[in-house]
């Protein structure tokens, strides 16, 4: 079935602008942020580009609706993530699968949605006024935690939500636009746990190596 007979039709009345911001994540997908544009992505969708200008005034408006749609699809997938982490153990132990959940939401969204992500963080178009500052928030309240709870100590606290935002966010785009996209699904599934293990390592060091946060969540 072609994008096009996908899309058309597959919205209700007043639901035109979500069909285009969906219309615009795939041409993402398949072009980058730069084949986001009004006349490609009404054609996926079925209507006149006269329609859809009605809704967006050019590409650049276009683009950054696709951007805030793909923090608010991160931001739910790290909410999420949290939400499952199991609350049984110690808090050392719960803040540690907590960073570990957000790492896997974050990979899991690049290669689940990569037009999204490739838009997210692309230098044409705005930043969006609220969602990325609560994505990056949910990462530094976790680091946080790690501290009150003594499985990080103080003196390592600074900059470590860029290391980590640094080391998942380079697997993600080694996986979408370089050489580990040759990578099976096993083998990408093991990269990217291997890629968390190293981050919880460097920030909370213990020589007891079975005590490492896994859950079996598929990635990819």
């Amino acid at each position: 079935m072609t994008s096009t007979a996908r899309h058309r039709g597959s919205y209700h009345h007043g639901d035109l602008r979500n069909a285009l911001v969906a219309a615009g994540a795939e041409l993402a997908a398949q072009g980058g942020p730069d084949a986001v544009g009004i006349r490609p992505a009404a054609r996926i969708v079925g209507v006149t580009p006269t329609a859809a200008y009605r809704h967006f005034a050019d590409a650049d408006q276009l683009l950054d609706a696709v951007k805030d749609q793909a923090f608010t699809v991160l931001v739910g997938a790290m909410r999420d993530h949290v939400a499952d982490v199991d609350t049984t153990g110690s808090t050392a132990e719960q803040a540690k699968l907590r960073l570990a959940a957000i790492g896997r939401a974050y990979i899991e969204v690049a290669l689940a949605e990569p037009g999204l992500f490739r838009v997210a963080f692309s230098e044409r178009g705005s930043l969006p006024d609220d969602s990325m500052p609560e994505a990056f928030q949910i990462l530094v309240d976790s680091l946080d935690a790690l501290v009150e709870s003594g499985a990080l100590a103080p003196q390592r606290r600074p900059m470590a939500e860029i290391a980590a935002w640094s080391a998942v966010h380079g697997f993600a785009r080694l996986v979408l636009d370089g050489p580990l996209g040759r990578l099976t699904a096993d083998e990408r599934h093991s990269a990217a746990e291997r890629v968390i293990e190293m981050v919880l390592a460097a920030f909370t060091p213990s020589d007891d190596h079975h005590d490492r946060p896994h859950q079996n969540e598929a990635i990819g």
